[in-house]
């Protein structure tokens, strides 16, 4: 039973490469049906004054994809920062140098998913209201996916839609590093690793890019 919450002596021994193995398991035991039983009352009470997370997830709003569940985690295991499309923002960019300059976090995980209706609409084009300006963050990897296809570019296009989530993803990693010195400079050292993966709607697995 999980019933001991990370400290701060923990998270300091945690790699970056064992946070994401242990993320991984995580979601095997998801997939598996095998979850972990934990006791929320005990997690609540040590975490009163403080939290010491070792990753922090990227991730969209869809509500098929809550994060903690899919892969695992429990009370002040991991941050979680979403937003349709699973881009970045200056405000999604201060919430993850909090998490790894601040509060030690050793993982950025930027999680898409399939079929993801953010993705959809940029590839179709969608203007409503403030979405519109959203969507602009996913249109990068419309635009790099629409170089590899030929005939429909719409959501009707499941490969295609498909080809535009792990882009988005992929771009995503890549304005995280140019658009934060302070999580470049981490990642660099040592200190943390920036990665990213799909949720597939279909199983429940989250496959690494």
């Amino acid at each position: 039973m999980k019933n001991i919450a990370i400290n701060k002596d923990v998270q300091s021994s945690l790699t970056p490469a064992g946070v994401l193995q242990d993320l991984l398991e995580g979601n095997d035991r998801f997939v598996n049906n095998d979850t972990q039983a934990v006791d929320n009352s005990a997690l609540v009470n040590q975490t009163i004054g403080g939290q010491f997370p070792k990753a922090v997830v990227l991730s969209c709003i869809d509500s098929r994809v809550p994060v903690e569940t899919v892969l695992d985690q429990a009370i002040g295991d991991i941050f979680v920062a979403r937003v349709a499309g699973n881009f970045e923002n200056v405000d999604i960019l201060g919430s993850l140098e909090y998490s790894c300059k601040a509060a030690g976090s050793k993982l950025v995980l930027v999680l898409g998913h399939e079929s993801c209706g953010a993705v959809k609409a940029a590839c179709d084009g969608v203007e409503l209201g403030n979405i519109t300006a959203m969507l602009d963050n996913i249109l990068p990897a419309v635009k790099k996916a629409s170089d590899e296809f030929d005939g429909e570019l719409t959501s009707a296009n499941k490969d295609y839609v498909a080809k535009t989530v792990e882009y988005n993803v992929q771009l995503t990693i890549d304005r995280i590093r140019e658009r934060s010195s302070i999580l470049k400079d981490m990642e660099d050292n040592g200190e943390i690793k920036i990665v990213g993966g799909v949720y597939k709607l279909s199983t429940g697995r989250v496959e690494m890019l």
